[in-house]
């Protein structure tokens, strides 16, 4: 086989990998995922030269974390990535991610790719900036239950609104279903939330889940934008990140993006497989877009921990070339008590969700909101 002429430009996107196993095995599976993840194909039939020396992933570092686990570095030539999500994705844990033991990290993106993206479009500055809210940390409700009319989901926006909070979403539930259907939900929420911005002079924003079928999804944008949504929810676990990406990227859109966790959970609630809390809500999310990842809070009906909400928290704000920080957006089964100890994870950038909890809190849900406001100015 004739040997490839092609000059790389030498820049290498960099992956770590936590592998279980003792120290024989680990390296094992290191020197199976440099070919697995690029060439896929026997390392004693890779020919020579080009394709063994460039285009095979190399082990960069390898380091004992534990008696039975260990780091990995591997780079991979950026040319590999095709320059686009869908395969820097495939390139950094396709096939790997279908075997056990193998956990992505982090990584790291050179500049020749990460001009390619462009990352949250408003990032934690241009969503506070939007909705006017300088220093204390962003409230966040969902619209629920499910089974609800347009209308009687446009008066529960109306009371939010009224009540103090700055976002209000749909819940991740809801899609087009006929007891309240999109178009109908869309601007009965609008009208409500607007007519609650006139009367209290806030900047209240609704978004709704634009997550739907791929051939209507960016119809169901568009038709939110032109009717005064304040942003978009989607789930990217169900669309797909790039889908995510272009959604965010639309200069006909143009709107904050909040990405939901639905469907993701697998692979993060193994923590010897899948990809760590730190990269799949940090560090993805922000690369495809979104300008806040909601994931479920610690101590609250999921399963998720303090250090792994930690870690997310951390991945919204570390640095990534480019792009700009996001807001993290714990939710799932919080109660206003709770916010305090959540200031202390997260600091003052960060969203809280509450919803189902503002209705626990009493009978009146304006002063529910209007508490839950109160609490969160004090920091």
């Amino acid at each position: 086989m004739a040997e490839t002429i092609f000059e790389l430009s030498g820049e290498r996107i960099s992956v770590w990998y936590r592998l279980a196993g003792n120290q024989n095995d680990a390296y094992a599976t290191a020197q199976v995922i440099c070919l697995e993840q690029t060439v896929e194909f026997p390392g004693e039939l890779v020919p020579k030269g080009f394709i063994q020396d460039e285009i095979v992933g190399r082990i960069e570092s390898f380091e004992e974390l534990d008696d039975h686990h260990y780091l990995v570095q591997i780079s991979y030539a950026v040319e590999t990535s095709g320059f686009e999500l869908t395969q820097l994705l495939n390139l950094c844990f396709g096939n790997s991610s279908i075997k056990p033991g193998i956990r992505l990290e982090r990584f790291a993106l050179p500049a020749g790719l990460s001009k390619f993206f462009r990352g949250p479009r408003y990032g934690r500055n241009g969503l506070r900036e939007l909705l006017g809210v300088a220093g204390r940390p962003l409230l966040c409700t969902a619209l629920k239950p499910m089974g609800l009319s347009a209308a009687q989901l446009g008066d529960l926006a109306y009371r939010f609104a009224l009540g103090g909070i700055d976002i209000i979403k749909d819940d991740h539930g809801l899609a087009d279903q006929p007891f309240a259907p999109f178009r109908e939900r869309i601007q009965a929420c609008v009208a409500a939330v607007e007519r609650a911005n006139r009367e209290t002079g806030r900047r209240c924003i609704y978004i709704p889940n634009i997550t739907a079928p791929a051939n209507q999804i960016r119809n169901q944008a568009l038709f939110a934008k032109k009717a005064g949504v304040g942003g978009l929810l989607v789930s990217p676990g169900l669309i797909g990140f790039d889908s995510m990406r272009a959604l965010a990227d639309d200069d006909r859109i143009a709107l904050p993006v909040i990405s939901h966790p639905a469907l993701q959970g697998s692979f993060v609630i193994n923590s010897d497989s899948g990809i760590s809390h730190y990269a799949l809500f940090g560090q993805l999310t922000r690369l495809a877009g979104a300008d806040a990842a909601i994931f479920p809070n610690y101590g609250g009906r999921f399963s998720f921990s303090r250090e792994e909400c930690h870690q997310i928290a951390m991945g919204t704000a570390a640095a990534m070339g480019p792009f700009k920080l996001i807001f993290p957006a714990p939710g799932g089964g919080m109660n206003l008590d709770r916010i305090p100890d959540m200031v202390a994870v997260y600091g003052r950038d960060v969203i809280f969700l509450i919803g189902g909890g503002l209705h626990q809190q009493g009978p009146d849900l304006i002063e529910n909101c209007r508490y839950f406001y109160k609490i969160a100015e004090q920091f």
